[in-house]
């Protein structure tokens, strides 16, 4: 179907050009030059001693669970309600991911996490949902307790401060997206941060089929050095040409973040007196960066949120709802037995959540537009 309105859309201009320019010219393609760079620049916006460039933000949570060593027999904490590789990833190790739900700001519930914890818990998965932090002090402090590594999966959350501190930084490992419909694109793209320096060259090795390069041995830097390989690897490397890309993304994250708040501002003023709606939470200390925009519908409303949904799409306005819960996907469901009622607020925000579209370059004229539909939607 040809919308009128999309859901998102990423924002190039002739600066992504003239850097895959730079890249086909120099000859070098694959990890190199320009995805050292595109590593540094990410460092410098987001904090954290060590980045990491993967291909995709699903392999940079898979190296995530080996880097920490979590393995069978294991338990990973994992919000109910988020996309499906923030439970996979823990599965995809052997281990057994067990949900937690969240509140509906969509983000896991600190008060519901401690309960789940057993004495095989080792770390928990921490989502930045639609780009709002988490409660990371009370998160942390549970995860402290209890001896538990932190992966912040910040898929969502580029630009997201929590209380004036990066995302990704406050855990163990953050992990980022550069999937087109995250504030910054590189196509498919991922990035793990970090400020353990042992769990930086693990994750190096495990992008790069496993390598560790010792500087110290007498045949470094001879021709016939191939370096060594102690672990299982991958490759899940990032490409220069994709790094290219990012680093021009890069130069104008700032003005991206700005005018998606200009976005989610004129949202809020022009949905505030609709009394069927819940907006997104707001509050300056958890630092949304808007990558979407959803709205919950009142509870009870499911059957009106589809019909609505229905309505927007004939009138070639895209929507989706929020993400999934996790609970009700036939692997996690059938595996576990879990029933649908067992993560209420999850089910709720699966059922009754609306992304609208939201991206830079978006008029006032044609938000207004898209929310004159809405609620004549909400009216039939």
């Amino acid at each position: 179907m040809k919308y009128k309105y999309l859901l998102t859309q990423p924002y190039f201009d002739d600066d992504e050009q003239r850097k895959l320019m730079e890249c086909l010219k120099s000859k070098w393609v694959t990890q190199g030059p320009m995805t050292e760079q595109f590593e540094k620049l990410f460092m410098q916006k987001h904090g954290g001693d060590y980045a990491i460039a993967v291909c995709n933000c699903t392999a940079g949570l898979h190296m995530a669970m080996m880097a920490l060593e979590i393995t069978i027999g294991d338990e990973v904490l994992v919000p109910a309600y988020t996309w499906i590789t923030s439970a996979n990833c823990i599965e995809y190790v052997g281990a057994k991911a067990v949900l937690v739900d969240v509140k509906d700001d969509f983000n896991l519930d600190p008060g519901k996490m401690e309960a789940a914890i057993t004495e095989n818990t080792k770390a928990v998965v921490v989502v930045h949902e639609f780009g709002r932090a988490a409660a990371m002090n009370e998160i942390m402090a549970i995860a402290k307790k209890n001896h538990l590594k932190v992966i912040e999966d910040c898929a969502c959350a580029i630009g997201t401060k929590y209380k004036g501190k990066p995302v990704g930084t406050i855990g163990d490992i953050g992990v980022f997206s550069f999937h087109p419909r995250k504030v910054i694109t590189t196509g498919e793209g991922g990035m793990c941060i970090t400020s353990n320096e042992k769990l930086a060259k693990k994750l190096d090795s495990l992008r790069n089929h496993g390598l560790s390069v010792d500087t110290s041995d007498d045949n470094y830097g001879k021709p016939f050095y191939m370096g060594e390989y102690k672990i299982l690897g991958y490759n899940l490397r990032l490409s220069d040409i994709q790094a290219a890309v990012g680093v021009a993304q890069m130069d104008k994250l700032d003005r991206l973040l700005i005018e998606r708040k200009k976005c989610a501002e004129n949202y809020f003023e022009m949905l505030k007196d609709c009394d069927m709606i819940k907006l997104p939470q707001n509050e300056t200390d958890y630092g949304s960066t808007f990558q979407s925009f959803v709205i919950l519908l009142k509870p009870g409303m499911e059957k009106t949120r589809n019909r609505v949904m229905i309505e927007l799409q004939r009138q070639g306005i895209q929507t989706k709802q929020g993400t999934h819960a996790v609970h009700r996907l036939g692997y996690y469901r059938e595996k576990y037995g879990i029933k649908p009622e067992d993560y209420p607020v999850a089910s709720y925000c699966e059922d009754c959540s609306i992304t609208l579209p939201i991206f830079p370059g978006m008029t006032k004229e044609d938000q207004k537009s898209i929310i004159e539909r809405l609620l004549e939607a909400l009216k039939l």
